[in-house]
């Protein structure tokens, strides 16, 4: 085995390695490199526009984003927080009165039965809660980690790519810097969609909300626009507490809820998305689904809301290292020259 051969070898074996072992640090680590490439795009656009270096636009698109931040919690979060605790007082409301009209039928109570969790009070239900609590510090202590990673990678990226090619042979290492150019590219375009996207998603369903007359319009947009961070299966996800909510006024409520979500979402998966990405960072529908659905059964939530970048590195990679680095030069020699591994 040539030494090319070996460096790939040994780089694959780690990153499977650490995906078996530590799979929460894997998609925990991803999840700052995500950040970094976001924030690494917006201080090079900054910096691009204002002519200077990419360390002050990055400082600057980080003050940017403090600044929005904070505007937006004088002016918007004092409404935003008072419609999230009512819509956090109304769910339950809602639940109760489906549960009340799912119990007037002969079904109904056997099935209830069957769905109500056993024992809150036992010591299973008491080792639940305790669970909860501890994957809530856990949470916010991955979100500490992750906006760390994201600010070194985005401040001195050059560390971490040399770190990274040094593991390739010599020969490799121009095309390995190449193939993490392309790599950050696909992310970068992935995240601008995705992130007009989200937008678009949380003004039109507010927006659709309000004017049919559906009570916490902006609590409910706002939740939609977060969760169209997961495609396919965040819209499925953010219509439930609306459904719920719209339920008590009665069938035609919740056919106008129904179709607001539903008329958004077309619009996002079949206009906006398709015109944002341009074809960069083009995905089959059906392999998106299976990676979120894989992953989200191994890994959970993170797992589930990182399937589709992931997918897209994955893409990469196999177009460019496999596909066009192996097959499409089927017939050079090994290991000399520019011949693939």
């Amino acid at each position: 085995m040539t030494r090319r051969a070996t460096s790939l070898l040994v780089l694959a074996v780690a990153v499977a390695g650490l995906l078996l072992v530590a799979p929460d640090v894997f998609l925990v680590v991803f999840a700052g490199i995500l950040l970094a490439v976001l924030l690494d795009g917006g201080g090079h656009w900054i910096a691009g526009k204002l002519g200077i270096a990419d360390g002050w636009g990055i400082g600057l698109f980080l003050a940017a984003v403090v600044v929005a931040l904070g505007a937006f919690g004088v002016a918007i979060a004092p409404a935003v927080s008072d419609q999230i605790d009512e819509l956090a007082r109304r769910i339950p409301e809602a639940a109760d009165s489906l549960r009340d009209r799912i119990e007037q039928y002969s079904w109904g109570s056997s099935m209830l039965d069957r769905l109500k969790p056993g024992g809150l009070l036992s010591p299973e239900g008491r080792s639940a809660a305790a669970s909860a609590v501890t994957s809530t510090f856990g949470a916010l202590g991955n979100a500490v980690i992750i906006l760390f990673i994201g600010l070194y990678g985005a401040f001195d990226p050059g560390v971490y790519k040399h770190g990274t090619t040094s593991l390739l042979a010599p020969s490799l290492r121009v095309r390995g810097e190449q193939v993490m150019r392309d790599i950050a590219a696909a992310l970068r375009n992935w995240l601008a969609a995705q992130l007009i996207a989200m937008t678009v998603v949380g003004v039109l369903t507010g927006a659709g909300l309000w004017i049919a007359g559906i009570p916490l319009a902006f609590a409910l947009g706002l939740i939609a626009g977060l969760l169209a961070f997961i495609p396919n299966i965040g819209p499925v996800l953010a219509i439930a507490p609306a459904l719920l909510l719209a339920l008590p006024d009665g069938q035609a409520t919740v056919l106008i809820v129904l179709a607001i979500y539903l008329s958004v979402q077309a619009l996002e998966s079949y206009v906006v998305t398709p015109l944002l990405q341009q074809e960069k960072v083009s995905l089959p529908p059906a392999l998106v689904i299976a990676v979120q659905l894989l992953l989200g059964v191994l890994f959970g939530l993170l797992g589930l809301a990182l399937a589709t970048p992931l997918a897209a590195v994955a893409m990469t990679l196999l177009r460019e290292v496999y596909v066009g680095d192996y097959l499409e030069r089927e017939g050079a020699v090994d290991g000399r020259g520019d011949g693939p591994a």
